[in-house]
């Protein structure tokens, strides 16, 4: 699988928290806080992929607003992964 970016669906986790779902990809992290589910996703993206095939970026989808029908809306957020660590 040869991609520029990686996209994953964010979520609130019920026990608190988030978790993050890859679209496309058999990734799966979570974590606390959105500053530390950055970063696992950085590291998650450099082990999924070999260094010539790494995606350049990954892009978080975050819900911004639920309502009874679904989700009204999302944020968009591009996180460089970096070939170094």
């Amino acid at each position: 699988m040869l991609t520029n970016e990686v996209i994953f669906l964010v979520e609130e986790a019920p026990e608190g928290g988030y978790t993050a779902r890859a679209l496309g990809a058999s990734i799966f992290t979570e974590a606390d806080t959105l500053p530390e589910l950055h970063a696992q996703l950085r590291d998650a993206a450099r082990c999924q992929f070999d260094e010539g095939r790494r995606p350049g970026m990954v892009t978080v989808h975050i819900p911004t607003l639920r309502h009874s029908r679904g989700v009204a809306g999302w944020v968009a957020i591009p996180i460089k992964v970096s070939s170094r660590a």
